[in-house]
């Protein structure tokens, strides 16, 4: 097991030093030095790799995830995975559903639910959660319960 190259394309470190990589799937195959351990697919239909283990959510592009706490389950097992795996968050472009992943990823080592959108264009994508509800999701959603206030 390993850890990313802080230098590579797309790899952010979060609060607490975990080293996560976002991607963009139309971007093609990962170089094969980097190659994740795991990676989790943010996108409308099943996706996976080969090469290494995955996970997937339904979450079709400029919008949420169809099961919100389906998408935190797998965001947390990918945020514990982190600590000792390469693993990477990808979706088709890599900026709106990856950063809104990637900032919930922040807010679960610590970035308060106010600053996590901020955090991640500050230090993943400048124009990461693209749309105003995938602002709202990163903000909003209950990380112990994994749903929305009503």
């Amino acid at each position: 097991m390993g850890t990313w190259n802080s230098d590579l394309t797309g790899v952010v470190t979060l609060p607490g030093g975990r080293l996560v990589r976002g991607r963009g799937l139309l971007g093609g195959a990962p170089e094969e030095e980097a190659v994740p351990e795991y990676g989790l697919y943010l996108t409308a239909k099943p996706h996976a790799e080969d090469g290494w283990e995955s996970g997937w959510v339904c979450w079709p592009d400029f919008r949420l995830p169809r099961s919100s706490d389906e998408a935190i389950a797998a965001l947390k097992d990918a945020y514990e995975r982190s600590a000792s795996m390469r693993v990477e968050i990808a979706c088709d472009g890599g900026t709106g559903r990856t950063g809104s992943a990637i900032a919930i990823l922040a807010r679960l080592a610590g970035v308060p639910r106010e600053d996590a959108v901020p955090w991640v264009r500050a230090n993943y994508r400048p124009k990461a959660v693209e749309t105003p509800w995938q602002r709202r999701f990163v903000r909003d959603v209950d990380l112990a319960r994994g749903d929305l206030p009503r």
